[in-house]
């Protein structure tokens, strides 16, 4: 199989090199960078770039660019794509996204889904991509009424070939206010959480919470603020939610409530004990 990888950063570069590694397939990849073009070259992570004469030969075309450049992308080069494709992007987030290019792939006749690989890493680029950083992950994937079960066994081959643990099928709503608790929310956090001024005293006072709570604060700000704004009326939810719940610690600890404090800090417990794993 052929399969054309669209922006070769961590997403897309860890999807080339565990192609490379794991399966028999060709990978021709693009991305504007020409030091990473070169790099992916090097290290074999693509067979060739994927341009006008190799982007009709796929069979599979991953996007792993930002939601706005991924539905230009494919507005683009839509009618190079084969009708016999599969396209799947990688996107953060899916309403903005499956809105704009589900009709581009019924215009030009091409097979489309919805993606988004939870996996990543603090560090972005193609330098910090991986072969194994799909290993045990779970791969989302928002398929809609044209989608049929052969694409579906086809895709699940594929990505279990990569290293995922699990498909997981969700709706682009759905996917969006889940993803806006358990991903966003956290980097909006972090960000704030390392702006005290204590975050530049800390030396030799901080253990494994510090760094679970700061890891995710260096992000890439420009992807980021896009991710965020496709998805504010979630996100705004949940950040009302935490800060609410926030302020009824802070009030319990002015008013010396060691009950309060106490009562909130079970319920917080009993809740994370109640989820279960991760």
């Amino acid at each position: 199989m052929n399969v054309g990888i669209v922006g070769l950063g961590l997403i897309g570069g860890s999807m080339a090199k565990s192609v490379k590694a794991r399966t028999g397939h060709t990978v021709y990849g693009m991305d504007l960078d020409a030091e990473t073009m070169t790099l992916a070259r090097m290290c074999g992570a693509i067979d060739g770039t994927l341009a006008e004469d190799s982007l009709p030969l796929c069979d599979l075309i991953l996007i792993a660019i930002r939601p706005g450049a991924a539905v230009e992308w494919v507005r683009a080069h839509g009618a190079q794509i084969a009708k016999t494709a599969i396209v799947v992007d990688l996107c953060g987030v899916k309403r903005v996204v499956v809105e704009a290019i589900a009709p581009l792939a019924e215009q030009h006749g091409f097979a489309y889904i919805g993606g988004h690989p939870m996996a990543g890493r603090e560090r972005g680029g193609f330098t910090s991509s991986s072969e194994d950083l799909y290993v045990g992950a779970s791969m989302i994937l928002t398929p809609d009424k044209r989608t049929d079960m052969k694409l579906l066994e086809t895709l699940q081959a594929f990505f279990l070939d990569l290293g995922f643990a699990r498909l997981t099928f969700s709706q682009p709503e759905e996917h969006d206010r889940i993803i806006a608790f358990t991903s966003q929310l956290a980097h909006i956090v972090s960000s704030a959480y390392v702006k005290s001024p204590e975050a530049q005293r800390r030396r030799g006072f901080s253990a494994g919470s510090f760094q679970d709570m700061t890891r995710v604060a260096r992000l890439d700000e420009d992807m980021w603020t896009e991710l965020f704004l496709d998805d504010a009326d979630y996100l705004i939810r949940e950040l009302d939610i935490l800060i609410h719940h926030l302020t009824d610690y802070s009030e319990a600890l002015k008013a010396r409530d060691a009950e309060r404090v106490r009562a909130l800090l079970k319920e917080g417990r009993e809740l994370k004990a109640a989820a279960g794993g991760n």
